[in-house]
């Protein structure tokens, strides 16, 4: 397994570990990564908010305004701290 496939792993792993709390029926092991999250998990804009502060409290990147929409799917979101983790 490459260092790259472990980064991310351990992001999704993250992001799960977050979304969890904010949508706890939620399947992770059947979520397409290329669908709309907000819409497949059913969570407010707020609860989105919620998450993108957990991301940044448990890997410390900030993530402004103006890239929210940039995260709409869970490819997204870690190929977006990806390169801010890099």
């Amino acid at each position: 397994m490459t260092t790259t496939q472990i980064k991310n792993d351990q992001l999704k792993t993250t992001i799960f570990n977050i979304l969890g709390g904010i949508a706890p029926e939620a399947d992770f092991d059947t979520l397409d990564p290329n669908v709309n999250l907000q819409e497949t998990l059913d969570i407010d804009s707020f609860d989105f908010l919620n998450f993108l502060i957990g991301l940044n409290d448990e890997l410390g990147v900030e993530i402004p305004e103006a890239d929210y929409g940039k995260l709409v799917s869970l490819n997204d979101i870690v190929n977006y701290l990806m390169v801010r983790l890099a």
